[in-house]
């Protein structure tokens, strides 16, 4: 369990929510890492688990906005299913070195496990109206410009603002919302 002063508020409303990788390490520049995260998200909307709003994926971390009748614990369950799935993908790979960091730099309470993909917690923050979901959907989609990746939003192939500019997106969100 995280020990995060961060905790999830009004579970009716959508939430921003920020996962970010152990050490920041670049895992996410492989596209196979990447779909794990799209295929989860996938999975957990067609089941009707999540609602996603908005979503980016940068080399390190990524951000969205989703909710569900259970945000924790289904945040909880798409942290686990990614790191194992992507550290099953790492060891299919080959990749040692940075599978032997991800044991070295687990967290002294995880015992139970060999590594640690994800640090922990998600630092939720409630959207409570429209005007704070459209500055996180505005941050979101941003991130990859502010970072000098690209000129527009719509350039970064792992976000979500494609959907909202009405392109081909790789992964659907919802996109006609009103909170009330």
């Amino acid at each position: 369990m995280s020990q995060s002063r961060y905790r999830f508020g009004d579970q009716s409303l959508p939430h921003f929510l920020t996962c970010t990788v152990v050490d920041w390490l670049p895992v996410f520049t492989r596209p196979a890492a990447v779909d794990v995260i799209l295929d989860s998200w996938r999975f957990l909307q067609q089941k009707g688990r999540m609602t996603l709003f908005a979503f980016v994926i940068l080399e390190n971390h990524l951000h969205f906005i989703a909710s569900s009748e259970n945000l924790p614990k289904e945040v909880a369950a798409f942290k686990s299913f990614t790191a194992r799935k992507i550290i099953d993908m790492l060891h299919s790979k080959g990749e040692r070195r940075l599978l032997e960091y991800l044991r070295e730099n687990k967290g002294t309470l995880r015992n139970d496990q060999e590594y640690q993909f994800w640090q922990d917690g998600s630092h939720p923050v409630e959207i409570a109206n429209e005007d704070i979901l459209l500055q996180k959907l505005e941050y979101i989609h941003m991130n990859p410009v502010r970072r000098g990746y690209v000129d527009e939003p719509i350039h970064w192939r792992y976000s979500s603002a494609r959907n909202y500019f009405g392109m081909v997106p790789l992964l659907d969100v919802f996109v006609d919302w009103r909170l009330t």
